[in-house]
């Protein structure tokens, strides 16, 4: 009998010490956790689900290798694929988790705070850093920037990204670039591009 109340009496206290549901839930479905840094991912799919609903027109400008601008008039955009680049400056991944260094405090100016995130040193990581601005009062994002980087032995790549947004809509977005392949020249691009309400 001592034997099985001391039985008892352990598998209690290991249920007691065991994890909460909560606990296994986050543990099995990382969809769940909570972002540690800024949620590009979350908040381009807002951007994405209401700019598919407006369907508003886009002018683009491209620069072209020799130096020209081209400008160009789209009225009907798959803004999941349009805004796909801005994607890549998800640093929310599991595998990034604590190789980033937000500001110990965000920086204020003109009623807007600023807070980056940069790659800490001696890690590899394509964002290299990303800025959200928001706006004070409200803390509505109206700006994100963001380096991205890819550097091996054939290849070397450099992307800025610059997406801004007023009163919550999307307004513009810029990608400019340069791309060196072994053995080619470098490529400089740059796309700006501004919605049309």
């Amino acid at each position: 009998m001592p034997k099985r109340l001391g039985a008892l009496v352990l598998l209690s206290l290991l249920a007691a010490c065991g994890t909460t549901d909560d606990e296994v839930t986050m543990r099995t479905n990382p969809a769940n956790r909570k972002p540690g840094y800024f949620d590009v991912k979350g908040y381009l799919d807002a951007q994405v689900t209401r700019l598919n609903q407006l369907q508003p027109a886009v002018e683009k400008q491209v620069q072209l290798r020799d130096g020209r601008q081209e400008t160009t008039r789209v009225t009907k955009t798959d803004w999941a694929k349009e805004l796909q680049i801005f994607y890549q400056a998800d640093i929310n991944k599991p595998a990034l988790r604590g190789l980033y260094a937000a500001d110990a405090a965000p920086k204020l100016q003109d009623g807007v705070v600023r807070e980056t995130y940069a790659l800490q040193p001696g890690n590899d990581a394509p964002v290299k850093r990303l800025t959200v601005e928001a706006a004070q009062e409200s803390g509505a994002t109206q700006q994100l920037t963001a380096t991205v980087q890819q550097d091996n032995p054939l290849f070397y790549s450099e992307k800025k990204l610059l997406l801004a947004v007023r009163n919550g809509q999307l307004t513009e977005y810029e990608v400019r670039g340069v791309q060196k392949l072994v053995f080619f020249d470098t490529v400089r691009y740059s796309v700006r591009t501004r919605v049309v309400q």
